[in-house]
């Protein structure tokens, strides 16, 4: 392949990478949806394809559909330990974010709700909503009807609007100050400064760091205190396990405020929360290593960019 293809597709890859992200939550399956689909233009007939990003988001999108569609991914999802893998701030898979409907698309909250979708329902929205194709385009990508492409976004908008837990769009300062209080309150030792920051109807949702065969919920706010202000207690037998202390740290994970928990320089855990009023009223829990490998190589880039790394607000155990 001579270099002038190879240069069209690099051009497109960071869509491509976005646009897989989001039908598949998974980084580490979106590059490898990307890379099937570069081995699909090497070996194509480049001189009679006609428009090459059309080609090869045809080709992108349906390659993820089969992820979606296939045995081991409808059995790994539906056994309900499957939570989306998270992201640090400015990851450029995060994708475009210029409208509110796109930012909203790669939150960790709409991830999780796409997996509630038929792959095609899937698709068709992110598409629309995240890319701004039109219907006629989809129509083409996914090989159905205009009629249908608009039957297929419509009903997944309605899915989502009714089942979504809506969160207010923070800047870097105030999830600094959401992270902080909400630290403050958890190792505080006093379960009520933890209530008062939670909205009546939070939920909180963990992975268990892999070890639970379903994820773990809880729904109430006296019953999410409990739980945080146990994973946050300070515990000489946490930190062995941990295999160290565990500093925490602020950051922006899909766009939502979050807690890191370090260990030894590496991302050990991420918690982010969606805020309404000032409020948490969704935290999502992910500690299964394999789902971190790409937020902890992005935070330890930005550490060492740093002239100084950033200090940790708590060091807790």
């Amino acid at each position: 392949m001579d270099s002038a293809a190879v240069d069209r597709f690099e051009a497109g890859r960071g869509r491509l990478a976005s646009l897989a992200y989001r039908l598949l939550g998974s980084a580490a399956d979106a590059e490898d949806a990307v890379q099937d689909t570069f081995l699909r233009w090497q070996a194509a007939d480049r001189e009679r394809i006609e428009v090459p990003e059309a080609w090869l988001t045809k080709v992108a999108t349906n390659l993820c559909l089969d992820r979606l569609r296939s045995a081991q991914a409808r059995h790994e999802r539906a056994a309900g330990a499957w939570l989306p893998e998270p992201l640090l701030d400015g990851d450029p898979m995060l994708g475009p974010a210029d409208t509110y409907q796109q930012r909203e698309s790669v939150s960790l909250a709409v991830l999780t709700l796409l997996e509630r979708l038929a792959p095609v329902e899937r698709a068709a929205y992110v598409l629309r909503e995240a890319f701004s194709y039109r219907h006629a385009e989809i129509a083409g990508i996914l090989g159905i009807s205009e009629s249908a492409s608009q039957q297929h976004v419509h009903r997944a908008r309605r899915r989502i609007a009714a089942e979504r837990r809506a969160g207010d769009e923070v800047d870097p300062a105030s999830a600094r100050r959401i992270v902080e209080e909400f630290l403050s309150a958890a190792t505080s030792g006093r379960t009520e400064r933890l209530v008062e920051l939670l909205t009546a109807d939070v939920v909180a949702v963990s992975d268990g760091a892999g070890l639970a065969r379903r994820l773990l919920r809880f729904d109430s706010r006296e019953r999410v205190a409990s739980f945080v202000r146990a994973g946050f207690k300070p515990t000489a037998a946490k930190r062995r396990l941990a295999g160290g202390p565990v500093s925490m740290y602020p950051a922006l994970v899909n766009g939502a405020p979050a807690v890191l928990a370090v260990v030894d320089g590496r991302v050990a855990g991420a918690v982010a929360f969606a805020v309404t009023d000032g409020r948490i009223n969704t935290l999502h829990g992910i500690a299964a290593t394999p789902r971190l490998a790409r937020l902890d190589e992005a935070w330890q880039r930005r550490q060492r960019r740093r002239p100084e790394p950033e200090a940790p607000l708590i060091e807790t155990w």
